[in-house]
């Protein structure tokens, strides 16, 4: 076979590539149809014909939905977790970082299905009193945490007040996120530009160190 050939010729996934593709898939295609139809369009059959796979395989994949919820939140997880990594949000300074977290936290949320499946699921665990509202904590948990860090960061680089709670800086700037998200669900015509805008302002007014 020339080189050409060997250049041309597709690359043979591994086994354990075709595994990760499929799950993805299927996860794209659940958060979809909750975004679109509500959690109760989640079915397995429902899931499976929109991701082009069997009902067989996301129920191999899931079990359960309380499996299927648990595997969207991790999914979501590493996806916000790589958008930050290719931005280096946790590399900047404190006080920079989270600005620079609520921006596009906020720029993301009108235009992410994703994000908008999130949070019908969870309104849903929260409605239903359902047991997955512990993965949803876990979920918000790994969120403060991530914030606190950069309350801290502010603070030992002086650029935060350090008469600040971290922690419950933390938790401050969490529930006005998820207050807004939980808004807009209600709300999808909310213009979020100017919540954003302001947000920010007020964030960097009662974080930072005043001037002189």
């Amino acid at each position: 076979m020339s080189q050409e050939s060997l250049a041309a010729a597709p690359t043979r996934r591994t086994q354990s590539e075709r595994r990760d593709q499929s799950e993805k898939g299927l996860l794209t295609a659940a958060a979809e149809l909750i975004a679109e139809r509500g959690l109760g369009a989640a079915t397995f059959d429902n899931i499976g014909q929109r991701a082009g796979y069997s009902r067989g395989l996301a129920t191999q994949k899931f079990g359960s939905k309380q499996g299927l919820i648990e595997a969207l939140i991790a999914h979501l997880h590493a996806r916000a977790d790589a958008i930050f990594a290719e931005r280096r949000v946790d590399e900047m300074p404190g006080l920079e970082a989270i600005v620079a977290y609520v921006d596009n936290y906020l720029r993301n949320l009108e235009t992410d299905g994703e994000v908008r499946a999130y949070f019908i699921m969870m309104a849903g665990a929260v409605a239903d009193l359902s047991q997955v509202r512990a993965a949803f904590a876990a979920s918000h948990q790994l969120v403060e945490r991530r914030l606190e860090a950069m309350v801290l960061r502010g603070q030992a680089e002086g650029a935060i007040r350090p008469q600040i709670d971290a922690d419950a800086a933390a938790l401050m700037i969490g529930s006005l996120l998820l207050g807004l998200s939980m808004q807009w669900l209600v709300d999808p015509q909310m213009a979020l530009a100017p919540i954003r805008e302001t947000s920010i302002a007020i964030l960097r007014l009662s974080f930072g160190q005043p001037a002189g």
